[in-house]
């Protein structure tokens, strides 16, 4: 007999301001949020750290990358990397209350020739070998209403979702919780990549911890990353220059 599927929480909004709040469940959990004068800019801070990718690419070639992500939230992700960067991007999201909720309350474009969502569960599409060394810049933000921990947080996993990057890709991944969470995903982020691999930034004052881990390693010289957070800051928006001081290796 086939397992019932896993009951979905209901979506719902709400506006304060200008601020439009994505809630699972109860409207006390936030999903994400979006100011309703500038739908596909990222203002909040651990959003905007998950673009920490940007700084171990070419800013010249980043249109003809992939991007993929692993939950879609309030779409602030897939909206930035669709319309601002010009990037194919791929937005994977097991509730289809989120995908239509995105379309009708903030401003998720029609899927087209670079945009693409999925209704899919994110560890089976890891596992998948359909996108498998095709993603350039891999996000990965999988909490449910109650986000105590990711709810996909396996050595496994995050060895998959290696396999999808390419071989200069990299995924960044939003961890939120109690401290040990943290230390127990970190490891696990780690066996999978290796720890010369994995950077992380301090936590947000909310709480939110932002891993990156590289399919290869890759050490630039300060300069460089000085470079490229300013030439991030003046193309994009992003406070790049403000996160080399909260960001580093891990080994």
């Amino acid at each position: 007999m086939k397992a019932a599927a896993p009951q979905l929480p209901d979506v719902s909004f709400s506006d304060h301001g200008d601020i439009r709040y994505l809630h699972l469940g109860s409207t006390d959990w936030v999903q994400g949020s979006m100011r309703l004068d500038e739908p596909f800019e990222l203002h909040l801070e651990y959003i905007q750290r998950m673009m920490a990718w940007l700084l171990f690419t070419d800013p010249a070639g980043v249109s003809k990358r992939h991007a993929m992500q692993l939950g879609l939230g309030a779409a602030s992700l897939t909206k930035f990397c669709r319309r601002k960067l010009r990037m194919k991007t791929t937005a994977i999201e097991l509730n289809p209350q989120v995908v239509a909720a995105c379309r009708l309350w903030f401003k998720l474009p029609a899927d087209d020739d670079k945009l693409s969502v999925v209704l899919g569960d994110a560890a089976e599409v890891a596992a998948h070998a359909h996108w498998r060394g095709t993603v350039d810049a891999l996000q990965v933000d999988l909490y449910d209403h109650e986000a105590a921990a990711p709810v996909v947080d396996s050595a496994a996993f995050y060895a998959d979702c290696r396999r999808l990057l390419t071989e200069d890709g990299c995924m960044t991944v939003n961890l939120f919780g109690r401290s040990s969470s943290y230390e127990q995903s970190l490891k696990k982020i780690v066996a999978a990549f290796g720890a010369d691999c994995v950077w992380a930034f301090k936590p947000t004052r909310e709480g939110n911890t932002i891993v990156l881990a590289l399919r290869e390693a890759q050490h630039p010289v300060r300069s460089v990353l000085a470079e490229r957070a300013e030439t991030i800051q003046t193309r994009w928006g992003l406070p790049a220059p403000k996160w080399l001081r909260v960001f580093k290796p891990v080994a």
